[in-house]
């Protein structure tokens, strides 16, 4: 079960005290947004919201903002969402939480790991007024856009959180108050998105939260039942590939086999190269690992979805020069493999390239890098790509990866988010990382002594 981050110290005050201290904080914030970032610690604000509004601050999310800003549009939404792999655990939370929100009063909301949402159901009263302030299907709710809100805060720490009022760094949304749990794929754990609860008061009692973490549960468990019976069903029938796919209905039976779309909503095949020698591949809802040349094939082959013909694949490849033969070798052992996953996913020759959308995590990184999401990245990013790969390409996007997370950190990371980056192997030596972390640190900060005794640790070993 998901471990609830309390939007408050525990027993500390009162629910009305903290709305007080939280409305008496949002006084510090204005024009002065940077200084804000680096205060003391506000009296009677809990150190996790004030860690959001500090990142909330830095990320320039603009707390008189009165609405949120439309990240898909209508056409772009509907398409998105349909092969989204949330799409077929909607059922169970319509069930499970959007069918009582009618009588409570609630609204539940469904988002993607971006913090973009993707399903606003519940009273319909309350989605009118929710509309104000442009909590409907298709706004960017991350914390790099709006702030502190439970959708985009329980994506930023990778856990449960309630938000109640005025610790919304939004003020508009300060009449509201929300519970959210992140969702994380029941078989490869990549996040895939969050579930939230929105209303008034009771929207974080504790009971909202256990509602949420047990739909979360319920749905994970769904996810993986609905995978099964439909990888057994495929082996006796065969699956149309992608080209041939027709819109999936949220609902439709899972046997409905004539539908890729479909399939392909169940699953989000990815391709995890963070921090591991070895690559884990998972399509259709299973899961292996491969070798290290196997998982350097598959890597450059994701991040070239137009193909690589054999010289090219060879150049990236082999950091020396290397007979197409020896290539057209490897391609046929990595078929036999793939083969075993889904026979849909065999990649192509001539040139060499991939059916199936494969998500590789360091894609996920670079794309939330992209919209100024570094917190979302760094949770992402588990160490350097295949760290021990010599393969030319693959260098070039460990170095890439890398470089472009330290760069978004120094630029815009928190202290809390830099101290996060120095425990990666690739920063024990990093004294720029902690050098900026120092800055940031609160004069009275009990963290100051570590990052002290490790610039001084530093220095010793390899000079100023």
């Amino acid at each position: 079960m998901t471990k609830l981050v309390h939007a408050a110290a525990p027993g500390a005050y009162s629910p009305e005290l903290r709305q007080k201290h939280a409305s008496a904080g949002h006084e510090q914030l204005g024009s002065g947004l940077p200084g804000f970032a680096a205060a003391e610690p506000l009296h009677g604000l809990s150190p996790v919201i004030q860690a959001s509004w500090q990142r909330s601050a830095l990320l320039h999310a603009n707390p008189d903002q009165p609405a949120a800003p439309l990240a898909l549009g209508d056409d772009e939404l509907e398409e998105y969402r349909r092969q989204h792999p949330l799409a077929a655990i909607m059922p169970v939370i319509h069930k499970l939480l959007v069918l009582p929100s009618h009588d409570s009063g609630m609204l539940v909301a469904v988002g993607d790991e971006l913090g973009r949402l993707l399903w606003v159901e519940g009273d319909a009263a309350l989605q009118r007024r929710a509309e104000g302030m442009m909590f409907v299907p298709g706004a960017d709710w991350s914390e790099a856009t709006v702030g502190t809100s439970a959708p985009g805060t329980a994506l930023a720490l990778g856990r449960g959180i309630q938000i109640a009022g005025a610790e919304h760094y939004k003020r508009s949304v300060h009449p509201w108050s929300c519970t959210a749990v992140p969702f994380h794929d029941p078989d490869s754990g990549a996040l895939l998105g969050v579930v939230d609860i929105t209303g008034t008061e009771s929207a974080v009692a504790p009971h909202t939260l256990s509602l949420v973490e047990a739909t979360v549960a319920a749905a994970q468990a769904q996810l993986r039942v609905e995978r099964l019976q439909l990888a057994a069903a495929r082996q006796s029938s065969p699956v149309r590939r992608r080209s041939t796919a027709s819109p999936a209905r949220i609902g439709r039976p899972s046997t409905a086999l004539d539908d890729e779309t479909q399939r392909s909503s169940l699953y989000r095949n990815s391709l995890q190269l963070l921090g591991r020698d070895q690559a884990l591949l998972s399509i259709d809802g299973r899961t292996v690992a491969l070798s290290a040349r196997h998982s350097e094939i598959l890597a450059l082959l994701s991040i070239h979805p137009e193909g690589l013909n054999a010289e090219e694949l060879c150049t990236l490849l082999y950091p020396g020069e290397a007979s197409t033969m020896t290539l057209r070798a490897e391609m046929v052992r990595l078929r036999k493999v793939v083969q075993q996953l889904s026979p849909d996913a065999l990649p192509e020759s001539r040139p060499y390239r991939l059916p199936v959308d494969l998500v590789p995590d360091s894609g996920q990184v670079l794309k939330c890098l992209q919209r100024g999401a570094h917190r979302i990245a760094l949770e992402i990013y588990r160490g350097a790509v295949l760290p021990r790969s010599e393969a030319p390409g693959i260098v070039e996007l460990r170095h890439r990866v890398s470089s472009l997370l330290r760069e978004a950190l120094l630029t815009d990371g928190s202290a809390e988010s830099l101290l996060k980056y120095t425990e990666l192997p690739e920063a024990r030596d990093d004294a720029g990382v902690r050098t900026a972390a120092l800055k940031l640190l609160a004069p009275r900060s009990p963290k100051r002594a570590a990052v002290v005794a490790d610039l001084e640790r530093l220095e010793a070993e390899f000079g100023s």
